[in-house]
């Protein structure tokens, strides 16, 4: 089902749409609607598959109650006001490295750190935003402390670096920097010092100073910094978990410190992994997640214990109930991604939905697209469901029903090869439209001889209905 806006802002949607794609867009959705989108980067930097973001993050102001959206493009990074969701207020743009494919961004008081990870020369910025929403200030923009690197994580007064790299070359599998003064960063050890034998370390979740190291072809590694001594020890490995090759890229940890979700990336089309980790030294597997056959997983986040939010490239933004990590229920939806994907019944790699922020004191969820632009989202109607709704998730994620408002037809879609019934009826209750149908990938339905207005669509399987509302205008 479309994501609807409020009523007040379907006009600004409206035009942006027009402007980005040349015709109002739809994108589907289930218990996550959508609030705003924009598209701040117009010209410089597109790649050949009309990338323009990555990374993201958000920042909260106390001083001014002023949430910020901090996106990283291409061509550099934007700072959004979305205190007023529905009008997002772009406040400032430092330029960085242009044609940019990562650029990844984390916060500390009132700093934000900016790495790249693209080809020389590139740098590191620190970015002053105390001035907001008037504007920021960048107190570093150079190679002093290291040219490149590929991610970024800040626990406490600690910077974390995933795969530096220095001026000149040299190269670090991670490296950890004390933030004691924010805007002047100090080095304090190099993760290689320890452990030659970790090569790469392509993310890291830190959670008080034990690091979940996202190592690539290596596997999961966890480290522990002591700042007594400044070293690392190892606390445990996850490796040889996959059956073929598996780059594990990323991790969440849930708030309880129970349960681990991580994504692998590369290849296509590989499940999110849920892993027991209260026992470093011996983790457990507990579940794996395919939101559709050939989707791919990108970067997790989670919310308390309960809510795992994962980016998934072309198909968009999905959560997920993980209150049992063994049984894990597909819980909500949005689509940033149209043009490819489930969706759209094929999929080109690597492009959009590329990281979200979901820890906005509003609840907003921030999702940025490669290709199309800033989402701000409400899922509060996923968060709010009370534990034992999955019977009725686990319909309503399965199968997708838009768009709303439809023209001409309505579009059914399901990851699974399904036999179903589908019945529309209009506002009386009468029965318009029956058709029995086997669905698997997206199943068109004429709608052209409907008269436009309101109808209920009812889906039933032999695992139990769906109930959707629709509005039909074929003008």
């Amino acid at each position: 089902m479309l994501g609807q806006a409020p009523m007040k802002n379907s006009l600004l949607l409206l035009l942006m749409s027009v402007c980005f794609f040349g015709k109002s867009q739809s994108y589907s959705s289930n218990r996550i609607s959508l609030v705003s989108f924009v598209n701040p980067q117009t010209t410089g930097g597109i790649g050949t598959d009309q990338r323009k973001y990555s990374g993201c993050w958000g920042w909260y102001q106390t001083s001014t109650n002023k949430e910020y959206a901090i996106v990283g493009s291409s061509t550099g990074t934007y700072f959004l006001d979305i205190s007023n969701p529905g009008f997002p207020n772009q406040c400032d743009y430092v330029p960085g490295k242009s044609g940019c494919t990562w650029r990844e961004i984390k916060s500390y008081q009132n700093y934000c750190y900016v790495v790249s990870d693209d080809a020389s020369p590139n740098r590191f910025q620190i970015i002053d935003m105390q001035y907001l929403p008037d504007s920021v200030h960048v107190v570093h923009d150079g190679t002093t402390y290291f040219e490149r690197g590929h991610t970024i994580w800040i626990d406490k007064d600690k910077m974390y670096i995933g795969s530096e790299t220095k001026l000149g070359g040299s190269h670090e599998s991670m490296t950890i920097y004390s933030l004691a003064t924010p805007s002047n960063p100090a080095f304090l050890r190099s993760l290689k010092t320890d452990f030659p034998s970790i090569s790469y370390a392509h993310d890291m979740y830190v959670n008080n100073d034990t690091v979940f190291a996202s190592c690539g072809n290596q596997g999961l590694y966890i480290f522990k910094y002591n700042s007594v001594g400044n070293t690392f020890t190892q606390l445990g490995s996850y490796i040889n978990y996959s059956s073929g090759s598996a780059y594990n890229h990323a991790s969440a940890l849930t708030a309880d410190k129970k349960t681990l979700v991580f994504c692998d990336e590369v290849p296509n089309f590989l499940p999110i992994r849920i892993v027991d980790v209260q026992n470093l030294a011996n983790i457990i597997p507990q579940s794996t997640v395919i939101p559709y056959p050939n989707s791919t997983p990108h970067n997790p986040y989670v919310i308390g214990s309960r809510w795992a939010i994962i980016s998934c490239y072309e198909d968009g933004l999905n959560i997920y109930d993980i209150t049992n990590p063994a049984s894990p229920v597909f819980a909500g939806f949005f689509d940033t991604h149209p043009q490819g994907g489930f969706s759209a019944s094929s999929y080109n790699g690597y492009r959009g939905n590329w990281g979200a922020y979901p820890f906005f004191p509003s609840g907003l969820i921030l999702a940025v697209d490669m290709q199309n632009g800033v989402f701000l989202l409400d899922a509060s109607q996923t968060f709010n469901q009370p534990i034992g709704f999955t019977e009725n998730a686990a319909m309503e994620t399965n199968f997708q029903i838009y768009p709303s408002p439809a023209c001409g037809h309505i579009n059914i879609m399901s990851a699974k090869n399904v036999d179903a019934t589908v019945k529309i009826s209009n506002v009386l209750g009468e029965i318009v439209l029956t058709d029995d149908l086997t669905i698997f990938g997206k199943q068109k339905i004429n709608v052209a001889q409907l008269p436009n207005g309101a109808y209920i669509v009812n889906l039933k399987t032999k695992n139990g209905s769906l109930t959707k509302k629709i509005i039909i205008n074929n003008n």
